[in-house]
């Protein structure tokens, strides 16, 4: 693989993830120009976690079929306009659609990723190429959160739009043709759940999404209601963890490829274990944005690795499994926040124990974990 093409793929991965972030930020803006209420308006949020979820299953076995570089210039072309109908929206029922449209466009780009990525990296580069990949999605997040609090609504949503636009022109003209690796359009979700090493890789991926979800999502009304910091204290400190996340997913990377993916996954989990049963003391603030970063950078160690992990799995399961990737990590951060809601409303210090126990017991007796199969590629 080129590394145009490699570049290319992160410009579409930083497109897609510039809103992402922000698009929660933006409720209160939103609903002050419609006039509505905010819980009314906070719908965008699953109208896009929704499609997405659900349409990231079916591009990684549509490549099977069609050319990626066609699907890809389909796809960027109608999230691009999805989110210039959102910029332009006049009413709450075209934002919605819009945003449905983005979710269920926007979800081809990470399967597709990492499909060109496993598919023509050599395994002992693809750990750092994922950490790119990935780093670039955060860095296009965190600059999306940023701006939403100096901007307009209706620009968060332009830009990606008009960069989307370009990037297309650009794709056209300069990404490669992934002919080749077409073949016969089949849904392999069926044979791919008989395979053990799925099994216990897709498990281990759904609690860990979830019980970081169900932390990450409300830290925010921790830091404010248990620990009655200011918001420009909140948003700094949360903001740490996504500023984190870029050096995790780059440097973790590295580390898949040198030290192996069961290492870096471990390693990450630990880190996640510390932080949330550091979270039960009442830190000052200095101590609460170490805690922050490790908390960032843990997540983010475990990420890349595993999905390294998914690029190491067998040639006829990959489709799948990159999309399931993006489709199981949606629906369990979903249920996440839910479940972290229910628990953090009764107590913030019930919720930090029941979910750090629960990466605890996830780290030792996980069959992923203990697994020696997933050493480095």
């Amino acid at each position: 693989m080129s590394a145009l093409t490699f570049i290319i793929l992160c410009l579409e991965g930083a497109v897609l993830s510039f809103n992402v972030a922000a698009s929660a930020a933006l409720v209160p803006s939103i609903a002050a120009d419609f006039a509505l209420s905010q819980f009314v308006v906070g719908k965008i949020i699953w109208l896009y976690m929704l499609p997405y979820g659900l349409a990231a299953l079916l591009y990684g076995p549509l490549v099977r079929l069609f050319d990626a570089r066609k699907v890809e210039l389909f796809c960027i072309f109608l999230f691009s306009l999805a989110n210039l109908l959102a910029a332009a929206a006049g009413n709450i029922s075209v934002l919605f659609a819009a945003r449905f449209m983005m979710g269920f466009f926007g979800a081809s780009v990470i399967p597709l990723g990492l499909i060109v990525i496993a598919k023509h990296l050599k395994p002992a580069k693809r750990g750092r190429y994922l950490g790119l990949f990935f780093g670039s999605t955060f860095i296009a997040s965190l600059l999306g959160l940023f701006l939403s609090g100096i901007i307009s609504w209706r620009l968060i949503f332009l830009i990606p739009a008009l960069c989307g636009f370009i990037l297309w022109i650009f794709m056209y003209f300069y990404l490669p043709s992934f002919k080749a690796d077409a073949g016969n359009f089949r849904l392999g979700y069926f044979e791919a759940f008989k395979n053990k090493k799925v099994i216990k890789i897709f498990g281990y991926i759904f609690l860990i999404s979830l019980i970081y979800h169900a932390v990450q999502q409300w830290l925010g009304v921790y830091f404010s209601t248990q620990l009655n910091l200011n918001q420009f204290l909140i948003s700094m400190l949360i903001t740490l963890t996504s500023l984190a996340g870029i050096f995790g997913e780059v440097w973790g990377g590295h580390l898949a490829d040198s030290l192996g993916r069961l290492k870096v996954v471990n390693l990450g989990i630990l880190s996640m274990i510390v932080c949330v049963f550091l979270l039960l003391i009442k830190l000052p603030v200095g101590l609460l944005a170490v805690v922050m970063i490790v908390w960032g950078m843990g997540w983010t160690f475990n990420h890349v690795g595993l999905s390294t992990m998914l690029t190491d799995l067998p040639a006829e399961l990959l489709n799948e499994a990159a999309s399931l990737n993006s489709a199981v990590r949606f629906i369990a951060g979903g249920i996440g926040v839910s479940l972290g809601g229910l628990i953090m409303q009764k107590s913030f210090g019930l919720g930090f124990l029941v979910f750090g126990s629960g990466l605890l017991i996830l780290l030792m007796f996980s069959r992923v974990v203990r697994n020696k199969i997933y050493t480095r590629g």
